[in-house]
Formats: structure tokens, sequence, C-alpha cells
């Protein structure tokens, strides 16, 4: 797969764009040893990138899970509320994709990578990965709830009734919900239409990979193998 030039060194490096184009008008850029003129030339994969003289290598690929807490936003920068990456103390932070967000008050599992292709498998609409949560309602929830996500509700604004979803009761307050898709603030609004609302939110699981128990809120692991490729074969 073809990559822009400036995209690879900002991806594995600590330059930043305008940085990097400083760098290649300064003639201290060199891919195979030629001094290149465009942050926009094409890469195959097969050269080498210097700057400097210094051989840029491409990084690995790291893929985290993060116990997000109430009061972080799932966002790169906001201009009002700390980010899930302000709890990620890793170089290059701000290259990872957040792979299924999370609302500002809702807490629980957040995966995190910049493997673009691995994000794709969680959030494409097409996959259909599964996500569970745990609920915690104003009201007790009616005895039919169940039975009106497993034929799909119908949202206020949205064209087609969401997909079936397992809502397993834990009282009358709190339950399990397991959905497919994921749509703006889809539990609450979910719960909103049979005339209930939810004041807790947790997730607890992405597909095959659970939120480590180990880990406490504001805190984050590397996934194991494992887990990584429990995505790939969803």
């Amino acid at each position: 797969m073809s990559q822009r030039l400036d995209a690879f060194i900002s991806n594995n490096s600590d330059f930043t764009r305008s940085q990097i184009q400083r760098l290649i008008k300064a003639g201290r850029v060199h891919i195979d040893d030629k001094p290149v003129s465009q942050g926009a030339q094409k890469l195959n994969g097969t050269e080498s990138v210097r700057v400097d003289g210094e051989l840029i290598e491409p990084l690995s690929l790291r893929y985290l899970m993060l116990h997000k807490p109430q009061g972080y936003v799932c966002a790169n920068t906001d201009s009002e509320h700390p980010t899930v990456l302000d709890l990620i103390d890793l170089p290059r932070k701000q290259t990872l994709q957040i792979a299924g967000r999370l609302d500002l008050d809702t807490t629980g599992l957040v995966l995190l990578t910049d493997d673009g292709q691995w994000n794709h498998r969680i959030t494409s609409p097409r996959r259909e990965c599964s996500k569970r949560y745990r609920v915690t309602t104003a009201e007790p929830i009616a005895a039919d709830t169940a039975h009106y996500f497993t034929d799909g509700i119908q949202l206020h604004g949205e064209k087609h009734k969401t997909r079936p979803a397992h809502l397993e009761l834990i009282d009358d307050y709190n339950a399990w919900l397991d959905i497919h898709e994921g749509k703006y603030h889809q539990v609450k609004r979910m719960f909103a239409a049979t005339g209930n609302k939810v004041i807790a939110l947790h997730r607890t699981r992405i597909g095959s990979i659970t939120l480590d128990n180990q880990l406490t809120p504001a805190h984050w692991r590397p996934l194991t193998p494992a887990e990584i490729l429990g995505i790939h074969d969803e």
C-alpha cells in the first residue's frame, strides 16, 4: 500500500507535519540517498527514508485497552474537556485512533490503536461488532423491554429500527445489554423510547475483548496477542 512521504515520517517519528515540510525544503530528507522536494511523494514500502542521515523505520503498531472514567471525551483534542489521550503516557499518542467511542459520562472499555484496518473491523457498521454494557436506569425496567429490544426500536430521527439487541435483567434497575451497532447515544435513546432514563452506563466488552477487571479507571494496558487476533476472527 502506498503512503505519502510526509505521512510516513510523521507516523514514525516525533516530527510534526510543519517541521517535515521545512526539512524537505531544506534538502534534509532523502529517499534512497536522493534528496526529495515534495512531501506528497508516494512510497511503496521498499525505500529507505532518512532525515539528516538518520533512517526512519516503520514503528510497531500499538493496540491498547483503556478503562475510561467519567468526565473524559473520546477525541484527540477538545477545547472544553480532558480527552482519553490525556490518560495515555506514550510518544506519538496523537496518532492513536479511538476504536469505539463513549459519551462524556459513560465509563468502561475503550480501545485505541494506530492500525487503521484493525480499527475498521471494530467500527464499520458492516462488521456488526458486538458491544456489552451494564445499564442502570432511573425507573424499573419494564418486563416487555427485552422483547422490544429484540424486535428493534424505532429511534427518533432514524429511518430504520435498531438491529436486534439482547437485554438481560440483573434486577429491577440494572441490566446487561448487547448491541451490534453504534448509533449516536444509542443505548440512552433506546431506553428513552421505552419511557425510561439511563442514569449510568458502563461498557465491559467490544467483540471478543473484555475489560480487564484488574484495570482501574483512568488506567490502560497493551492488548495481548490473543486479544488483538480475536478482532480479526470476529
